[in-house]
């Protein structure tokens, strides 16, 4: 759609979208190609400025899954965000991309990547096109609520400013790394306004372990690859899932811990501890272990034996050291044991400033089916601000493009009936 033209602002509703991460950018898309003034507002400098960061390493922009598999990646709110991807999936995320002359493929893993395997290219293109398309970008403008009267606060470098649109979309994110923006400053404006939230809480996340300071100075950024997580569900069956993890100065972190984070966390909160079971060497068999540990070692020492006899060394041996007794360690049985099912004692989620990404926010159960907050006419919610939560892997980035959409159609749809 072209820029507006000065006729067009006078009769034209007005949204604005406050945030300028994915679900913000999207929300804006989608409420300018319905034919609506859009001014997009963000509290820093530039937009997009966590989705650039989660790029760094790669960027993962969502995953191959069938749609079935895909919806259970958000546990508990799967039906509610299945609700938003039958309008904006996987596919229709891909499809976007290749509108933006980014195309897209298939990791082994299963994670779809942009081909150059970066984020700034399609940044920088979406940005120019929602520009062109007649998206007004407000930067360095700070939400701070309402005034009496309804209209939006903003703080800016020449002071304050009130604006009054006939709609707004809030898409400011969780908690997690708010120095790229997404502070959770938002939390005491929703309040007053009778809004319960959250707790926003870290996910994606490592944890502490009380190391030793020989394993945390000797062993910290060390991987742990593959090992198998072990664990029982709240009905007694048990699972497992494969994956990797790496030992920090303060505990643990990685892939497999960060999609077994909303569990450890809330184990955590409800028992004070959680322990996370690993086998450390899958594919070998503990009987077998157990009986080429029993071999006499003669004058070998134990990390000597330990080598020769089951391949341990490195960063497991010292978990061992770690972890098991003098009688322990001399029994192969309980050695053979611990590499099969190491127990990690988990104290406490690392803060919220380093998590990935949060859980908490605002209830989906006090928004509507269009992401309305009850008792609040004409505001949307969208993105990471909404309560729940996703596992890495290109999950948490399509469900906030489609939750922005979603809020987006919310908004047409609402003004369209206020306006009949």
């Amino acid at each position: 759609m072209p820029a507006p033209s000065s006729d067009d602002t006078l009769s034209t509703p007005t949204v604005a979208v406050i945030g300028g991460g994915p679900a913000g950018l999207m929300a804006a898309e989608t409420l300018r190609a319905a034919g609506l003034q859009v001014d997009l507002y963000d509290a820093k400098g530039s937009v997009g400025r966590k989705f650039l960061i989660a790029g760094k390493g790669g960027m993962n922009l969502t995953h191959s899954d069938p749609r079935d598999v895909f919806v259970t990646r958000y546990g508990e709110r799967q039906h509610h965000v299945a609700a938003w991807l039958r309008g904006f999936d996987a596919d229709a995320l891909r499809g976007w991309a290749r509108g933006l002359g980014v195309e897209t493929f298939v990791g082994t893993s299963g994670r779809v990547f942009p081909s150059d395997l970066k984020a700034a290219p399609l940044l920088r293109g979406w940005v120019r096109r929602l520009r062109e398309q007649g998206v007004r970008f407000h930067v360095h403008h700070r939400w701070s609520g309402w005034t009496g009267e309804g209209a939006l606060r903003f703080a800016t470098p020449d002071g304050e400013i009130l604006v009054s649109p006939d709609a707004s979309v809030l898409a400011m994110g969780g908690g997690s790394w708010p120095e790229l923006g997404s502070d959770g400053a938002w939390v005491d404006a929703l309040q007053t306004k009778g809004i319960t939230i959250a707790p926003l809480q870290p996910s994606n996340c490592g944890f502490d372990i009380a190391w030793s300071e020989h394993l945390a100075s000797r062993f910290a950024g060390e991987p742990l690859k593959p090992v198998i997580a072990h664990w029982q569900e709240a009905d007694g069956s048990t699972r497992q899932r494969q994956g990797e993890c790496v030992i920090t100065a303060t505990g643990i972190e990685g892939s497999l811990v960060y999609a077994l984070s909303p569990m450890l966390r809330d184990a955590i909160a409800r028992d004070g501890s959680a322990t996370l079971m690993l086998d450390l060497l899958p594919g070998r068999d503990e009987r077998e272990l157990a009986q080429r540990l029993a071999k006499p070692r003669g004058s070998r020492s134990l990390s000597e034996h330990l080598r020769r006899e089951a391949g341990v060394t490195g960063v497991r041996a010292a978990l061992l050291y770690e972890a098991l007794d003098k009688a322990a360690l001399a029994d192969p049985a309980r050695i053979a044991r611990a590499l099969k099912r190491f127990p990690f004692r988990l104290l406490r989620p690392r803060p919220i400033a380093e998590a990935i990404s949060s859980a908490g926010g605002v209830p989906l159960e006090a928004t509507d089916e269009r992401l309305m907050l009850r008792g609040v006419p004409g505001v949307f919610a969208a993105g990471e601000m909404l309560d729940w939560e996703a596992p890495t892997g290109g999950y948490l980035l399509t469900a906030c493009f489609a939750s922005g959409r979603h809020a987006a159609h919310g908004v047409v749809d609402w003004l369209a009936q206020r306006n009949a």
